[in-house]
């Protein structure tokens, strides 16, 4: 659907939730906090580039003993929370169950976890976390992280451990590995930027390093600031904005006393040029708590000067502050709020113990006493500003969409998603360019193990509502050994290339036990996102078939893409399963109108028989994605050469024999159902057949061909070797009688 025209639509939206909206057009009076701390930075410089870095990070000496990592509440840490039916009324619990999710599912991968990719799992919870750049995607757990290929999901660098991005930067950056890591994409910019706390050792400090390139394995301007000796700054969150990096924490006195949330904001400039660098903090009483920065996705800036968002929501209500930093006279710094906004009664779902799992007692974490991150800001052309923002609650999952937030905010819709039973929490928000909305989240119950699913909604549909949900992966065990953290939190981002595909991050685990917790990354896109592009894909075939191949060996087979739209066709993702790889690939991130491009494809059976793979294309065309099915044999037997050429014979005369080779490629033995030559197998006599019944697995034997043309002309054959190793091999039998 248009966007212009569905946000044109406001006024019937507006009516369509009047129970749940009609308190919300007239904020609360606000109130400015002035209270402004600076600090200089602790320390900063430039790395080296992150393999450089890996290469100089010494391996530890021993696997540290897996610990949980704490989280403190910011109020009584409750551990029961109300049922939906022992809950107030909630009007804002969706009743309509929809169709699936008009959304597709493009890579869908484990990230970093137990058994892989090397990582070493240390911490729990994950706090899996991550975010989608030009062209890799990097995702950061407790307490390492990786660089993804962002078409392929190939791992291109990692798992590395955090504080490697500080070696060689000295103090407790360098010497701790604490987690709470947040990696973001700076869009605006082209940067990573990349944080974790350090905890284990006075000052505390937050460690933060931005690269100097798109590239998240390059070199990255690195900077520590200290909070001191006494303020612990606890569950950290981090929103891009173009004046500022800002940040929230939960400030414990001595890492126990709650105190309040702080707001603080970074030196965006100075961090992108490596120049020394400020934090500006607004320290808020023990009424704020577990703020979220807005962090900005799209393409279109927030105007020159607008203050950054901030967000939480207390008992019934959300609630909205504005940040206007100044580097330049810190004293002018402003943090105003809040603007509360009345929402659908609610009540939170608790902080520990109250998520069900199968087979086990041992109950999980829901964290219902915070937001969850992140606060997604975008603005659409006509100059609409939407945040969305999501928490657990004790009837489902609560999201809400935000309009005009530096203007008069109101609820533009709110909406709580529980389509079942089932416990949904742990999710995080987002938008795309066109306004179709993706939630992800975590599932589970006493008959469920914890899951990882996603729904969403166009702007077409009913304000309020989500559409049928969609598996993104099955977990298959519960958490046990008195181990109850889970998250916390989670991802949701859009990639900047093409403006339309969420990338999406989650714990589950694949087997019952404690410490063995795994991560899942998952592409969602929606087929109406930027469908007024005028793009329009074209492939040149359906299906790729590829012939018979030897097992280890490749064949390889081209497809062209062409726009055959007005608009360009920009291309967010390609992926590829099975024993398919892309040889070479010519599109880059986009297709001009009228210009095509060549996707080679390769084939490199694992083993014998049918082996079959799908290759798919993100893009922002209507007929998003394109996929091609992939198809081919894997074989044991190989023969070389494949080609005999003999040249030009005399009708009678032979040729000195040439040998083919005939090698079992695969690692069980196969037994051979008959050598022969078809064709014109007289003027092709074999000899000096090696070749028994069977031949062993890695072991090669030989036979000798000769050329007796008896006729005059060009003569040919197939040597075929049948057997049982999933097909017959062949060889081209090649002369010419004179």
């Amino acid at each position: 659907m248009n966007m212009t025209r569905s946000l044109s639509h406001a006024t019937t939206v507006a009516a369509a939730c009047s129970v749940l909206c009609a308190a919300v057009v007239a904020p609360a009076q606000q109130k400015i906090q002035r209270s402004v701390l600076v600090l200089s930075e602790v320390k900063h410089d430039v790395s080296a580039p992150l393999a450089e870095l890996d290469r100089m990070t010494p391996a530890p000496l021993h696997r540290f003993t897996p610990r949980m990592l704490q989280i403190l509440p910011t109020g009584p840490a409750t551990s029961t929370g109300l049922s939906p039916e022992s809950a107030a009324p909630d009007v804002a619990l969706q009743a309509a169950a929809l169709p699936p999710v008009a959304a597709n599912i493009g890579l869908n991968m484990d990230g970093l976890g137990q058994g892989q990719y090397g990582f070493l799992l240390d911490f729990a919870p994950p706090d899996s976390n991550g975010a989608v750049g030009a062209t890799q995607y990097v995702q950061w757990v407790n307490a390492e992280f990786a660089v993804f290929d962002k078409v392929t999901g190939t791992l291109l660098a990692g798992p590395t451990p955090g504080n490697a991005l500080w070696t060689g930067f000295g103090g407790v950056c360098e010497q701790d590995n604490d987690g709470d890591p947040i990696v973001q994409y700076d869009k605006i910019a082209n940067v990573w930027v990349m944080t974790q706390f350090s905890l284990s050792q006075l000052p505390y400090t937050q460690c933060v390093a931005v690269s100097t390139t798109s590239d998240a394995t390059g070199t990255y301007n690195r900077y520590a600031f200290s909070f001191g000796n006494t303020d612990f700054s606890d569950y950290p969150k981090l929103g891009v904005w173009p004046d500022a990096y800002y940040m929230s924490f939960n400030t414990f006195v001595d890492g126990s006393t709650f105190i309040g949330a702080n707001a603080c904001a970074l030196d965006r400039n100075a961090m992108l040029a490596g120049n020394p660098a400020q934090i500006i903090c607004f320290q808020q009483p023990t009424t704020v708590a577990s703020l979220l920065p807005s962090d900005m996705d799209g393409t279109i800036q927030p105007a020159t000067g607008e203050p950054a968002f901030f967000m939480n929501f207390g008992k019934n209500v959300l609630q909205l502050w504005t940040f206007h930093v100044d580097f330049t006279t810190p004293a002018n710094s402003t943090f105003t709020g809040p603007t509360v906004l009345p929402v659908a009664t609610f009540t939170a779902r608790c902080f520990r113990f109250c998520v069900p799992q199968p087979g086990t007692t041992q109950t999980l974490d829901a964290l219902g006493d915070r937001p969850m991150y992140r606060l997604a800001y975008r603005q659409f052309p006509d100059g609409t500003e939407s945040l969305v923002f999501n928490h657990s609650i004790s009837s489902g999952l609560r999201w809400y969409e935000i309009r005009d937030p530096a203007g008069t905010p109101t609820i533009f819709q709110q909406g709580t998603f529980a389509p079942d039973k089932n416990i949904r929490w742990m999710g995080s928000i987002a938008m795309d360019q066109s306004g179709d909305m993706a939630v992800g989240y975590s599932v589970s119950s006493k008959t469920v193990f914890p899951s990882v699913y996603f729904t969403g909604r166009v702007p077409s549909d009913t304000a309020g509502n989500m559409e049928g949900e969609q598996l993104l992966v099955t977990g298959n065990g519960s958490q046990t050994g008195n181990l109850s953290r889970w998250g916390d939190y989670s991802a949701m981002t859009i990639d900047p290339t093409d403006d339309c595909t969420f990338w999406y991050t989650q714990e589950y685990i694949q087997s019952d036990g404690s410490f063995n917790w795994n991560t899942r990354i998952a592409t969602i896109n929606f087929p109406s996102c930027g469908g007024q592009s005028g793009a329009v894909a074209s492939l040149s075939a359906s299906k790729l078939a590829f012939p018979k191949t030897p097992i280890g060996q490749t064949s390889s087979l081209p497809i062209t893409l062409t726009n055959t739209g007005t608009g360009t066709l920009n291309l967010s993702s390609l992926a590829i399963t099975g024993d398919y790889a892309v040889q070479s690939n010519t599109c880059g991130t986009q297709v001009v109108a009228g210009a095509n491009c060549a996707i080679t494809v390769a084939f490199t059976p694992t083993l014998k028989g049918s082996r079959t793979g799908i290759l798919q294309l993100t893009d922002n065309a209507p007929n998003n994605p394109q996929k091609v099915t992939l198809t081919g044999t894997g074989v044991s037997i190989a023969l070389s050469p494949t080609t005999l050429n003999f040249g030009n014979e005399p009708v009678g005369q032979s040729t000195p024999p040439q040998t083919v080779t005939i090698t079992n490629v695969s690692t069980a033995s196969v037994t051979f159902t008959g050598i022969t030559v078809t064709g014109q197998p007289t003027d092709f006599p074999m000899s000096n057949n090696t070749c028994g019944s069977t031949i062993a697995a890695q072991t090669a034997c030989s036979v000798d061909i000769s050329f007796t043309p008896t006729k005059k002309g060009k003569r040919t054959a197939k040597l075929s070797v049948a057997n049982n190793g999933g097909g017959a091999a062949l060889a081209t039998l090649n002369g010419t009688g004179q």
